[in-house]
């Protein structure tokens, strides 16, 4: 079975050439919006974690290369950071643009850039300021988005050179996802709440794993969410569905990854939910951020 017949989600189409776009329909991204909660009460969980970082390593100018609907962007136009914010998914970016439009009185939103682009065509689809940018993120398991149709993860590694190329030396990264190793041990999601989620609709999230050649090749959640309605009847509770899928990265693998789309050029930290991580540790941690630093 190949992994091109069975990667079908319940939001179909593509945003650009070689990058699905799980949102496609903007059923999927409707939902989503939901679901990842007030955006002031999502971020706070990490809001200080992340400014911090940025601002201890003398940051200004953010590339945020998976925005989606925005709301980490939103949270460092806030902090007055230069933003400018990419998705492949047009109807995700459909929720950042209206919260700039809607903002738009406001300086810093107003000078906020939000484009459509693709990792595998990122230095084609924006244009990097000088050296690049002080730092890029891509944050809330966004990366693990892009499948390995080819199944020798060239696909990820032009992705991560691409995006690492749009950092300025000196600068950093912060990518996450999420603890993979975890999930395809047990089967099960690391016990805890996540660490970015904070929707207060009841929900189901089934979770399958697809194994080709004896290799993970791609987990696949399918949300059950009761959506709030204008008018409720509890005893018919509106209810939506979606199917998101992922290529599950393995820790030591994914640093492995990231060192080479640096070129080894590289200082290389590993956090897991936002705290210094330490292998073998007793909590297993829901997601690992990475922080790689540009050394020239």
């Amino acid at each position: 079975m190949s992994v091109d017949s069975v990667f079908r989600t319940r939001s179909l189409g593509v945003a650009a050439v070689g990058l699905p776009d799980q949102y496609a329909d903007g059923k999927a991204a409707k939902v989503w919006q939901l679901y990842i909660g007030d955006t002031q009460s999502r971020t706070a969980e990490y809001k200080s974690w992340v400014v911090r970082l940025l601002r201890e390593q003398g940051v200004r100018s953010v590339l945020d290369v998976a925005c989606g609907t925005g709301v980490d962007s939103i949270m460092l136009v806030e902090e007055g950071f230069q933003m400018v914010s990419v998705d492949a998914s047009d109807k995700m970016l459909k929720y950042a643009l209206k919260s700039r439009w809607d903002r738009r009185k406001e300086t810093a939103f107003d000078q906020w850039v939000i484009e459509e682009a693709n990792w595998l065509t990122l230095s084609e689809d924006i244009q990097k300021p000088g050296q690049g940018f002080d730092a890029v993120i891509c944050l809330g398991n966004s990366f693990a988005h892009l499948p390995d149709f080819k199944g020798d993860q060239s696909d990820q590694k032009l992705a991560l050179t691409n995006i690492a190329s749009m950092v300025r030396p000196g600068g950093i990264l912060i990518i996450d996802h999420r603890n993979y190793d975890y999930i395809l041990e047990t089967g099960l999601a690391p016990p805890g709440k996540n660490i970015y989620y904070k929707s207060d609709l009841t929900q189901d999230i089934s979770t399958s794993v697809l194994w080709v050649n004896n290799k993970p090749h791609m987990i696949t959640l399918d949300y059950t969410i009761q959506i709030p309605d204008e008018n409720p009847d509890e005893n018919n509770p509106e209810v939506s569905k979606f199917r998101l899928s992922y290529y599950p990265h393995r820790l030591d693998s994914f640093k492995s990854l990231l060192s080479e789309a640096f070129h080894g050029k590289v200082e290389h930290s590993v956090y897991g939910d936002f705290s210094a991580y330490k292998p073998g540790q007793d909590k297993a941690p829901c997601y690992f951020i990475h922080v790689c630093k540009k050394t020239s």
